[in-house]
């Protein structure tokens, strides 16, 4: 089991209701980043972020966020220029929020 990150509008990434990230919100994003490229094993709904320490799935769920698995603090610099650029916020597992590189631990 991993941990991951969530990048949402909602109170809690896992709340049935409450504000989305549309698919097509999230599309703009990505065709203005040359760092996502599309993963071509999956659907258009997914993204390969390219970094440094390898490569890490970005993807855009049904319930409207965006969620990565196992980051580091590289991935979490790029979800929370995502999270700024749609308004969103970045979210753990268990509802802590991430404003900063200095939220996650070493």
């Amino acid at each position: 089991m991993g941990y991951d990150l969530h990048v949402t509008r909602k109170g809690f990434w896992a709340d049935e209701e409450g504000p989305q990230i549309l698919l097509e919100e999230w599309c703009q994003v990505v065709e203005l980043d040359p760092e996502l490229e599309p993963d071509t094993q999956n659907d258009r709904k997914c993204f390969i972020f390219h970094h440094p320490m390898g490569n890490v799935p970005i993807d855009w769920r049904d319930r409207g966020e965006i969620i990565t698995k196992n980051p580091n603090k590289i991935t979490l610099a790029k979800l929370l220029k995502i999270a700024a650029e749609l308004k969103a916020i970045v979210q753990g597992d268990d509802g802590e929020i991430y404003s900063s590189l200095e939220d996650m631990p070493d």
